[in-house]
């Protein structure tokens, strides 16, 4: 909190335990189940701020915007391999 203002940001802890959480091997910093973790925390804590501050349309715009991205990501996992995709959503708490 800086001010009375909370933080929107992900702070480097979270992000690295997500990262550490999701990475299929050592080095592995970008694959597609890290991404869709990162939005995931980002698009849960975009939205408890928009249920406090409902005109807030800029970051209405960017939490769509987020959804998108992870909307996309989730579609080329299932594409290019189910098994995956399925350990994904399983995993997040996400839909089906």
């Amino acid at each position: 909190m800086l001010d009375g203002r909370v933080r929107m940001t992900m702070t480097v802890e979270v992000k690295t335990g997500l990262i550490g959480e999701y990475r299929i091997h050592e080095k592995d910093t970008g694959s597609p189940e890290i991404q869709i973790a990162l939005l995931t925390s980002r698009i849960r804590e975009l939205t408890e701020h928009l249920q406090k501050n409902k005109k807030d349309h800029a970051a209405r715009r960017g939490l769509l915007k987020m959804v998108g991205r992870r909307t996309s990501l989730l579609r080329y996992l299932t594409r290019n391999d189910r098994g995956r995709y399925k350990n994904v959503i399983s995993r997040l708490g996400l839909r089906k």
